[in-house]
């Protein structure tokens, strides 16, 4: 499902409390707004509730007063929300290193208006895609990383995320391991995509390891980053079922379309205002 154009989405969460159903869909009635769309759900174990909303607005809506009074309402609850405007799209950076399938498939979806964001830079350690970010007409960051001083590197991406304004990073195939701290400044602000083997499979040509071990299935995750290295909380996932027939070759192909898939899908449930953090997990509505 992907969000209407012309619908405002209001998103909250709250302690399990008796009523809170009712206190955000009867604040909407009473503001004679027309739901379009409406997801909940109550987590049992970790005792909160979340709730998304799009609705249209009537005529002479003011946003100013009803955030005002949803916030009065909410108060009885414990409830924090987020009001997101009709139309809105969210800044984005993309970092890449040297694999291109993955951007190329955002600035397509981008493109066509499936993913409603703006990609505003394009930030690489290596120099090899940059023809693919100008030919979209997006400005393209090489910062080659030196081992020796990784800070400084970042420190070069942090301050193009804060002068574009970017509310979304992408590790769109960025080989590169990010710094506690920069984990720490994008925290939850920041989605990365990996391949899912079962076992693992880590370090270098994990398919081809996959395929030594005669692997049934190849996927992928797309996740918040955090200091844990692919281990964040999880947004979405892809699996395809493969056999002895596929050579490692056949393995690459297939995870680079799931992971394409993957990422853009859990890209598309961020900018939509659909993922809620909860503890260590995610709530997708």
């Amino acid at each position: 499902m992907s969000r209407a154009p012309d619908t405002w989405i209001l998103t909250a969460d709250c302690p399990s409390l008796l009523g809170t159903v009712d206190a955000v869909t009867r604040y909407l009635f009473e503001h004679r707004c027309y739901v379009t769309e409406h997801h909940s759900f109550d987590d049992q174990r970790s005792g909160r509730f979340f709730i998304r909303v799009e609705f249209r607005q009537p005529e002479g809506f003011d946003e100013q007063h009803f955030r005002a009074g949803l916030a009065e309402r909410g108060q009885a609850f414990g409830m924090a929300f987020e009001l997101t405007p009709p139309h809105y799209r969210p800044k984005v950076l993309i970092m890449v290193s040297k694999a291109d399938h993955c951007l190329n498939d955002l600035l397509y979806r981008q493109r066509i208006g499936q993913l409603s964001m703006d990609v505003v830079a394009v930030v690489s350690n290596h120099p090899d895609l940059e023809p693919l970010a100008q030919w979209h007409g997006i400005p393209y960051h090489h910062f080659a990383l030196d081992p020796a001083n990784k800070p400084a590197q970042e420190a070069r991406v942090w301050q193009v995320i804060e002068d574009t304004g970017a509310e979304l990073v992408i590790l769109a195939r960025y080989m590169q391991v990010l710094s506690p701290e920069l984990c720490r400044k994008l925290d939850g602000k920041a989605i990365n995509i990996h391949h899912s083997l079962l076992p693992g499979f880590k370090g270098a040509k994990p398919y081809h390891q996959a395929y030594e071990k005669g692997v049934k299935l190849v996927g992928a995750t797309a996740h918040y980053i955090n200091n844990d290295l692919d281990e964040g909380p999880i947004i979405a996932q892809g699996v395809e079922v493969v056999d002895h027939s596929h050579y490692p070759e056949d393995l690459i192909a297939k995870g680079r379309d799931i992971e394409a898939q993957t990422l853009a899908r859990g890209v598309g449930y961020h900018i939509e205002r659909r993922v809620f953090l909860n503890g260590g997990r995610t709530v997708v509505l």
